[in-house]
């Protein structure tokens, strides 16, 4: 099993007043076949000082949700629902004069791709140095240090050098790491982390995750951190939000959904990864079948088609009613399994598979 290491779990403040709240977010795409609800109904709180983990598989809605934050979305094409505060501030209906006041200075994101996310024509350094300068109000000398300061800190080797190269001149990892540094040379209040390390090795997965935690140690940083990787998950999350099909299926702590999910898709999820000390042999049981379409998502319960434990339920209930997760914070699945049965099939089906055996 994935396993939570104690002093992990010893992170104050879940208690004080969170620096962003999302209510009932609906982020809509009107398209020629149809509507694509590809957030609906999304709610959580973050304090400072925390991580979000949201996981799920691609197409679930972690990156558009997170994207709405910054006002990223096309207007035009895009229908906005529900409330995303920022210390009050709701930046659902910001206008742009607004939206430029938090992007990058207090609100800051690290893009999953920054081949796309980098421009060609202008270099690494100039890239920084704007994002600085913008928000500062730096002359280019001291804004040119800093870059050179944070092309250091992400590690990037002779970073006097590179400063003035383009990013075609970098490496996939090196240009990730360009962009974390893009994202964190005005210190943001809160950070969003779009699977910042995919393209980076072991090695320097681990010193750009100690980067992050230094950051939210010196500056007391919220995170949301989205990521394929569990062991990613357990490594740096104090909350953890699964998504499905636009919407949230289980919120808790990273011990409460790793250690002790109780929804059929956390299950799937933690099934899918190989177990470290686990049977060389042993097959990964993945989810069976494909998220659904967005344009006609299934009525009820979205996973129903998927789930392997639809007949525990009984009455139909899970094609018909749209389980809820209650409130917006705390512990939360929506599922129409009761606790116990939850508890009983996790114990006894389930957690063998994870190589932790029953209870």
């Amino acid at each position: 099993m994935i396993t939570v290491a104690e002093s992990d779990l010893e992170v104050p403040g879940s208690e004080r007043e969170a620096i962003l709240s999302m209510r009932d977010l609906k982020v809509h795409f009107n398209t020629e076949d149809g509507v694509v609800k590809a957030v609906d109904g999304l709610s959580f709180d973050l304090v400072r000082g925390r991580t979000l983990g949201i996981v799920g598989e691609s197409g679930s809605g972690k990156s558009v949700a997170t994207m709405a934050v910054l006002g990223l979305h096309n207007r035009a094409r895009t229908t906005l629902g529900g409330q995303i505060l920022f210390e009050g501030t709701d930046l659902a209906g910001a206008d742009e004069a607004t939206m430029q006041r938090f992007r990058g200075k207090r609100i800051s994101m690290i893009f999953q791709d920054p081949l796309t996310a980098l421009s060609p024509y202008y270099t690494v350094g100039d890239q920084i140095m704007e994002t600085y300068r913008r928000h500062t109000g730096a002359n280019r000398k001291r804004a040119r240090a800093r870059a050179i300061e944070m092309l250091a800190k992400v590690g990037i080797p002779q970073p006097e050098r590179r400063v003035d190269e383009y990013p075609h001149q970098f490496s996939g990892g090196m240009r990730q790491r360009a962009m974390i540094a893009i994202a964190l040379c005005c210190d943001p209040d809160l950070l969003i982390a779009d699977e910042p390390t995919t393209a980076l090795d072991v090695t320097v997965q681990a010193q750009i995750l100690d980067l992050l935690r230094e950051l939210q140690t010196e500056f007391d940083t919220a995170i949301i951190l989205i990521t394929h990787d569990m062991g990613v998950v357990a490594q740096m999350a104090d909350d953890v939000l699964v998504m499905y099909a636009g919407r949230c299926v289980e919120r808790g702590t990273v011990r409460e959904v790793l250690q002790q999910p109780r929804h059929p898709y956390s299950w799937g999820l933690l099934s899918s990864i190989p177990q470290l000390g686990g049977e060389v042999d042993l097959p990964l049981t993945p989810v069976r079948g494909a998220p659904p379409s967005l344009i006609d998502v299934p009525s009820g319960c979205p996973f129903h088609p998927r789930c392997d434990f639809v007949d525990r339920v009984g009455g139909g209930h899970c094609a018909s009613e749209r389980p809820q997760i209650g409130s917006a914070t705390g512990r939360g699945v929506a599922c129409h399994l009761t606790d116990g049965d939850a508890e009983r099939i996790f114990i006894d089906e389930i957690r063998p598979r994870l190589g932790g055996g029953k209870a």
